[in-house]
This record gives C-alpha cells, sequence and structure tokens, in this order.
C-alpha cells in the first residue's frame, strides 16, 4: 500500500539529490591555468557550488560568490556574501560590484570561473549609468505582480545592468571564463539564466520595452530614457571578447524529474513525463494536470494506474489577492478546487530552492482528504485561490513542505500521483 504523503516526499528528496552541487560540480571543473584562477558566481546555489570547488581545486583560488540570505555555507577561500532576492538590495550591489573589479586587469593566463545558478539575476545588480538601485527595485517588484514569465524578466534586467547580460565576461576578456551553471528555467537557455552575465545576449532594448509595455509597468524615468535611447547594448553573439568562455550545465530540472522517475519505478508506479518546461498561470496550469489526472484515473490514458505524472517548469501568479502565497501552493490549491476532492490523486509542488515564492515554505502536499479537513477547519477553497492564499490554506491544514534552503536550484517539481 502506497501512501501518498510518504511517496511523493521521496519523489522530491530524490529530484533534490540530483541537484546537489557537491556531486554536480567536480566534474565539469577545468584544468587549473598558468596564472591565477579567480572564483565569481552569483544565485541561490553560489556558496554551496564554491565549497565543491574548494574541497576540489588543486591550486590556490581566491574570489566571491553572492547568494541569497540563509543560503551561505561556510567557505576557506572564497568569499560568501548574502544578500536579498527577489527584490535586490544595497548588499547585492556592493558584491556585483566587487565581482566586476575582481576580474578586471586580468592575462590572458588567468582564468574566471564563474558559479551560476537561479536566482542570480537578484542577487548580481549592478545598475547601469544613469538607473538607480531604487528604480531596479521598483521594476522588479512590478513585474513579480504582473505574471512575467521568467524569460521576460531577465530580457529587463540585462539591460538595466552594468554586469549581466554577457558583461561580466566582456570585462574579464583575455581570461578565460568557464561557467558551471545549475539550470533554474524552461528551456536551460543560458542567455535566462541569471540574466546570462558570462554569455551572449541576443535580446535588446526594444524587446525589453516591449515586455513592459506587455504587462503595463510604467519605469521610472530613468528606465524610460535609457529604454529610450537604447545605448551600450549588452554584446551580442559573435563578439570578440566572448571568444574565451565556456559553458558547462552541470545540473538541469530534466535529470532531477528523471531521478525522481526512478524511485517511482522502484515502488511500481508508472512515470508519466509531462516536460521540464511548463510555463503560464499556476491555477490555469493546475486545470490542464486535473483533466491529465482524470482521464488516468477513468480511462487508463495515457497510462494505467498508478501513476505519477512529473513536471518541472516556472509558472507565474498574477497577484490580485492580498493573501500568502506562492507559485506552488497556489497551483496545488487551484488543482485542489478542480479535482473537488477526488479520493484518487494526490500531489506534491515545490521550488528546489526551499523557498516557494517569498514564504519559508519549499510547497506543499494535496492529499485525498484535504478539501475535507479544510471544510471541517471552515476553510473555503475558491475564496482562498480568489486572495492567492495558498500559503495560508495549507499551513492552515499542516501540509507545508518546509525543507530551509536546500542549496541547489532547479526550478519547479511537481508529481502528481493517481492511485
Amino acid at each position: 500500500m502506497i501512501d501518498p504523503r510518504t511517496f511523493l516526499r521521496a519523489l522530491f528528496d530524490a529530484a533534490l539529490a540530483a541537484a546537489d552541487p557537491a556531486k554536480a560540480v567536480p566534474p565539469g571543473l577545468p584544468k587549473p591555468p598558468k596564472g591565477r584562477t579567480i572564483v565569481v558566481g552569483a544565485g541561490k546555489a553560489a556558496a554551496s557550488m564554491a565549497r565543491a570547488v574548494e574541497a576540489h581545486w588543486p591550486g590556490p583560488l581566491s574570489g566571491l560568490v553572492v547568494t541569497r540570505y540563509g543560503h551561505g555555507v561556510p567557505c576557506k577561500r572564497i568569499e560568501v556574501v548574502e544578500a536579498a532576492h527577489p527584490v535586490p538590495d544595497a548588499r547585492g550591489r556592493e558584491a556585483a560590484q566587487r565581482i566586476l573589479s575582481s576580474v578586471t586587469d586580468l592575462t590572458g593566463d588567468d582564468l574566471v570561473l564563474a558559479l551560476i545558478s537561479g536566482g542570480g539575476s537578484a542577487l548580481l545588480v549592478l545598475p547601469a549609468y544613469g538607473i538607480s538601485l531604487e528604480d531596479k527595485r521598483a521594476v522588479t517588484s512590478a513585474l513579480l505582480k504582473s505574471g512575467a514569465a521568467i524569460d521576460e524578466m531577465n530580457t529587463i534586467r540585462k539591460h538595466l545592468s552594468g554586469i549581466k547580460g554577457g558583461r561580466l565576461a566582456t570585462m574579464a576578456y583575455p581570461a578565460e571564463v568557464v561557467t558551471l551553471a545549475i539550470s533554474d528555467v524552461p528551456g536551460d537557455d543560458p542567455s535566462v539564466i541569471a540574466s546570462g552575465p558570462t554569455v551572449p545576449d541576443p535580446t535588446t532594448y526594444a524587446d525589453a520595452g516591449a515586455v513592459l509595455a506587455k504587462y503595463g509597468v510604467i519605469p521610472p524615468d530613468g528606465v524610460a530614457r535609457r529604454f529610450a535611447a537604447a545605448a551600450d547594448e549588452t554584446p551580442k553573439p559573435g563578439d570578440p571578447r566572448l571568444s574565451r568562455t565556456r559553458y558547462t550545465m552541470i545540473a538541469r530540472p530534466l535529470a532531477s524529474l528523471e531521478a525522481a522517475a526512478q524511485v517511482a519505478h522502484a515502488q511500481s508506479v508508472t512515470p508519466v513525463m509531462l516536460g521540464d518546461a511548463l510555463e503560464g498561470e499556476s491555477r490555469e496550469v493546475a486545470k490542464v494536470m486535473a483533466g491529465i489526472a482524470r482521464s488516468v484515473a477513468l480511462h487508463g490514458q495515457p497510462a494505467r494506474p498508478p501513476v505519477v505524472l512529473l513536471s518541472g517548469g516556472e509558472t507565474t501568479v498574477t497577484v490580485r489577492g492580498k493573501g500568502r502565497g506562492g507559485r506552488n501552493a497556489e497551483f496545488l490549491l487551484a488543482l485542489a478546487v478542480a479535482l473537488g476532492g477526488d479520493k484518487r490523486i494526490s500531489a506534491i509542488a515545490c521550488d528546489t530552492d526551499g523557498v516557494d515564492g517569498s514564504e519559508n515554505n519549499a510547497g506543499a502536499v494535496l492529499l485525498p482528504d484535504t478539501l475535507a479537513r479544510a471544510e471541517a477547519r471552515g476553510l473555503d477553497a475558491k475564496a482562498r485561490l480568489a486572495e492567492n492564499d495558498g500559503y495560508g490554506f495549507f499551513s492552515t491544514l499542516g501540509d507545508l513542505v518546509v525543507t530551509g534552503p536546500t542549496l541547489t536550484n532547479v526550478n519547479d517539481f511537481r508529481a502528481v500521483l493517481i492511485l
């Protein structure tokens, strides 16, 4: 007999283990250079990646990485700075400036080892000329509430930055730049992960302005002037200053889904992979997932139960209510409403960094008796969904998944179990 809560949590734990920097970093390390080795990095996994580098690097090195508050780990030779995410702060700005300064005046014999992971866009914050930190904070806050996809947000971030969108690598030239990256974005696009500080940027100021217009975001005056001038464009493919860069993806969402699938197979549950790049509004994705789950339960399509539907990607939430949310809690609450208490179906949805939105949980679990327990406590699932209060709903039921910082980040993990 399968216990849904235990089974689903085992799948999530397997997904996290597959993206552990301690395992993923060492195989990607380059050979030591003739000159200096400078380690830089940004993201929620940056500190754990730095620790793995220190444990396996054979020669001298120095450097600095910036990670989210609470995601730091002790390192001996690489300095770790904690800063704010998802809305940037002054500590992130200071760290970015120091990182940029550390890669200037290098030679062709030197190596810059860049450790990049999700969250780096907000943490590696260095406003471009004419842009203030408050300008960037205002634009970021507006976009987070708008429902904009991560690639759209990062198109704007790259054009407000003095370090992202390939600029970090151009400053390091002629040194060799080797990037080890953990992907948290649909499609694993290097130019989107942490806004691509070491790779060419195919987007333009016109693209960034179009995103603001699409979501009705009125930019601060400094941002509007910069976009109108469209000067100092980000480095594009073919830029000679990027000729000595190399990029290695050491962990990605699909590998974590595959690890979860192996656990399911071991317990005689058929895994059905729905992809690692699902996007869209959380509640709309939930409706689609509910339809697939019902098809499995009623018709044995696309597979006969027991089945687990596995998916990754990054959904969004357009905030209209005043509740405490998170895109994974919102997904599960919408799934509960769509399923109407179906006793055959359970689910888990979590952010693999351990933080769902801005709350202290990774996500939550939906169980066959969730709606019944909610009604017994006077919780109206539809009303809570209207208020974007997935966190409050599942917290009251004791069904949050709390891991603390996982020190990795391969985007969202969703598993829907049909028995």
